[in-house]
């Protein structure tokens, strides 16, 4: 039996946790990482990914990723981009895992009706709904609300994609509310870098979507192979895979051309990431923090590839007519109900009603629109087109 290789010197480490804003017992059987792991999965949240789109709505076929089989994919990449790099597998795990909890329904789509929605009261971005869920709306445990998670998972969370503030920040907007308030009680670093694990889970869910994607999107008959073959990566898997096993169906050359291609980015990332290492070696993990760029990434020559790929995809395939179509459907929906919910807050359910009556602030308005954002933001799909029908005596045209 294979032990794992012992940790490098940059990797974050268990003993080393800058821990829980709320102190607890440590466990006489799991790392503070597999226990962040563990309550995520134990998470109402975590298991309402399973009805949520990633880009077809739930009613066009089993077969398509949702949010929770993407958040599985992620997390499969994630730890074999920590073992090869000698990281901390759980903590990358756990990341992954988290990373989309925050979504609302219907995919972007959900997320772009309530940023228009909340423009008014704070906003509305799915890294701090993430946030706000982890530390807020999660309700398992008597002492605290929240999954009182480390640190380290809190940080990756809401830095997977590089720092907040600061010079090094890639965005010069205002931060959102949750994570602001947050990280006034449980400093976050948010003007550095994260780990490594949460720059591998970052760089794991680039690899996860832009390959599920190609495969979803060729299935679904969005794009054909003629026109994939032209595509940088894709059409040489794909002619790789046809020279190979020139008389498979169809889907079984799907299949092994975006497996070919998860194993090219794979080692791709691995090897730009060792390149980076050895360039400006860190001693520790907060010395990974410190740096002035990301260590984990892509080669310039995969980054090239993969832009003429999203671009692809995002012309053919999200924007297709058939996927505009059901956009703009889940439009209608979440519009009608945040109208609806906001105007009427007595049509919410009980416990959400007393989430805003509760707070003392019943006159205040940007409490109820949070309230109202916080309960859409967690629907699944199936759930939200339910409400739909249900107060709006509409049916929904699937």
């Amino acid at each position: 039996m294979a032990f794992p290789a012992p940790l490098a010197s940059y990797a974050a480490r268990t003993e080393k946790t800058r821990g829980r804003l709320y102190p607890e017992a440590e466990s006489a059987t799991r790392t503070p990482f597999q226990r962040d792991r563990d309550r995520v999965i134990h998470a109402v949240a975590f298991r309402r990914l399973k009805h949520k789109t990633q880009v077809f709505i739930s009613h066009e076929g089993d077969h398509y990723r949702t949010r929770l089989t993407h958040s599985l994919e992620v997390a499969q990449i994630a730890r074999t981009l920590a073992r090869s790099l000698k990281l901390d597998e759980d903590l990358a795990e756990t990341l992954a895992l988290a990373h989309d909890l925050g979504h609302p329904p219907f995919g972007h789509t959900g997320e772009d009706v309530l940023v228009e929605c909340m423009a008014p009261f704070d906003g509305f971005d799915h890294n701090a709904q993430t946030l706000r869920l982890l530390t807020k709306l999660e309700r398992r445990h008597a002492e605290f609300d929240g999954l009182n998670l480390t640190w380290e998972t809190l940080e990756g969370v809401v830095k997977h994609n590089g720092p907040l503030t600061g010079p090094l920040a890639r965005k010069k907007e205002p931060l959102p509310a949750a994570i602001v308030e947050y990280a006034a009680a449980h400093d976050l670093w948010l003007d550095t870098y994260p780990s490594l694990e949460a720059q591998a889970a970052g760089i794991a869910d680039d690899i996860a979507y832009n390959n599920h994607d190609v495969d979803d999107g060729l299935r679904a008959g969005l794009f054909d192979f003629a026109q994939a073959r032209d595509l940088p990566l894709v059409g040489r898997a794909i002619r790789s895979a046809e020279a190979r096993w020139p008389d498979a169906p169809r889907d079984i050359l799907i299949a092994e051309a975006v497996s070919d291609l998860i194993g090219a980015m794979v080692e791709d990332v691995l090897a730009e990431t060792r390149r980076r290492l050895a360039a400006n070696p860190p001693g520790d993990a907060d010395a990974v923090r410190r740096a002035k760029s990301a260590y984990c990434a892509f080669s310039p020559d995969m980054e090239k590839d993969l832009s003429g790929l999203r671009a692809f995809l995002h012309e053919n395939m999200y924007r297709h007519y058939k996927v505009n179509r059901a956009r703009s459907q889940a439009k209608r929906i979440i519009k009608s109900l945040f109208d609806l919910f906001f105007s009427e807050p007595e049509t919410l359910p009980p416990e959400w009603r007393e989430r805003y009556e509760g707070a003392g602030e019943s006159g205040n308005e940007a409490r109820l629109a949070r309230v109202v954002c916080d309960y859409i933001a967690g629907m699944t799909d199936r759930y939200a087109i339910r409400e739909y029908r249900r107060l709006l005596s509409v049916e929904f045209d699937g």
